[in-house]
């Protein structure tokens, strides 16, 4: 009998588009033996039950249909925290889920609040769990357990208070150029370069719009790495790719419409660097907990040393996105990656 994986997408986060392009993606490449129970959060937060097809999918969330023909397809649910139900209930019915895959971005979804969820539920997640989620989603956390295994970070500073922050100050303690970011987001959503001081207050106020912790990040001269990973006691680990960037920063534009950046996989580097770029990777990720998969994200500095950025517990999943490509790299098609992820989460039933 098939199984049912409840593919669940979009948020309150400010990647709730993504999330769309993401879970649409997982929801064409399902392995066979599963049926796709697919769920919408809104972004204010309500939770649906998709019961469309795929055509349908793709006009209802990309095409702007009327709230008639939504209300065709879109069933109020809600997830049971009975363990013994391990349900979602749309309406009066029930549907029993054996595993979730969330593909939700940043808050709500990334940051281990739906995987509390659902681990109270009892439901088998692909992808990290409660603690890991949490914690790579906070990058001064992240990076301070990261350096504990010997691993390089930027120089940083975190605030909670905008009034806190004096510019004068943080140029003493790093130089400039310096990156201002909300502590926990993705997509690059919030973040700016700062290379003249005056600019710091403007750009923590940014940054304060997406989060109410920031922190502020000294650069790494060179270039961005990274490297995808699925598993938790065996790896299987993904071919490195580098991003070459014609401007300052692999900011949100570039990330999903790119003009002037290329992202290079497998990464023109020597087999003896991407070997250490992916052993750094491995060794990131077990020092964080992280399981089923993820993308470390590092950065490569001109004299060689790999430096830790960040790592992206559901990274993107269209197959274009950067996971995907580096895991066809090593040759893996985008049906076997949603399939070993899917087993992943099995294993730990």
């Amino acid at each position: 009998m098939n199984k049912n994986i409840a593919v669940i997408f979009g948020g309150t986060s400010s990647e709730h588009e993504i999330s769309l392009h993401s879970a649409e993606a997982v929801l064409n490449n399902l392995p066979s033996g599963y049926n796709a129970v697919p769920v919408w959060i809104s972004k204010e937060g309500e939770w649906f039950y998709f019961s469309g097809d795929m055509d349908v999918f793709h006009d209802t969330f990309f095409k702007g249909a009327s709230a008639d023909e939504l209300s065709d397809y879109l069933v109020k649910a809600v997830i049971s925290p009975d363990r013994k139900s391990q349900c979602l209930i749309p309406d009066k019915l029930k549907i029993h889920i054996d595993t979730a895959f969330p593909v939700m971005h940043g808050m709500g979804g990334e940051d281990g609040t739906l995987q509390g969820l659902l681990e109270l539920a009892g439901i088998p997640i692909c992808g990290c769990g409660v603690l890991p989620s949490a914690v790579c989603m906070d990058k001064d956390r992240a990076h301070k357990l990261v350096s504990t295994a010997g691993i390089a970070v930027p120089e940083a500073i975190t605030y909670t208070d905008l009034a806190k922050i004096k510019p004068n100050q943080v140029e003493r303690a790093i130089d400039l150029p310096v990156y201002v970011k909300p502590l926990r987001g993705g997509s690059s959503c919030g973040i700016s370069r700062v290379s003249d001081i005056g600019e710091l207050i403007k750009a923590a106020e940014k940054a304060f719009k997406f989060d109410n912790e920031i922190i502020i990040e000294g650069e790494i001269k060179g270039t961005e790495v990274g490297c995808a990973i699925i598993g938790t006691n065996e790896l299987i680990i993904g071919e490195v790719d580098q991003i070459i960037l014609a401007d300052s920063f692999f900011d949100y534009t570039e990330k999903y419409t790119p003009k002037s950046s290329r992202i290079l996989c497998p990464a023109p580097v020597s087999a003896e660097l991407s070997n250490r770029i992916k052993e750094t990777a491995k060794t990131v990720y077990r020092t964080l907990g992280c399981r089923g998969f993820a993308r470390v994200d590092m950065f490569l500095s001109e004299d060689g040393e790999i430096v830790f950025n960040e790592v992206n517990t559901i990274p993107g999943f269209t197959e274009h996105s950067r996971f995907p490509s580096m895991m066809k790299a090593a040759g893996y098609s985008f049906a076997q990656v949603i399939e070993m992820i899917i087993d992943k989460a099995a294993e730990r039933i």
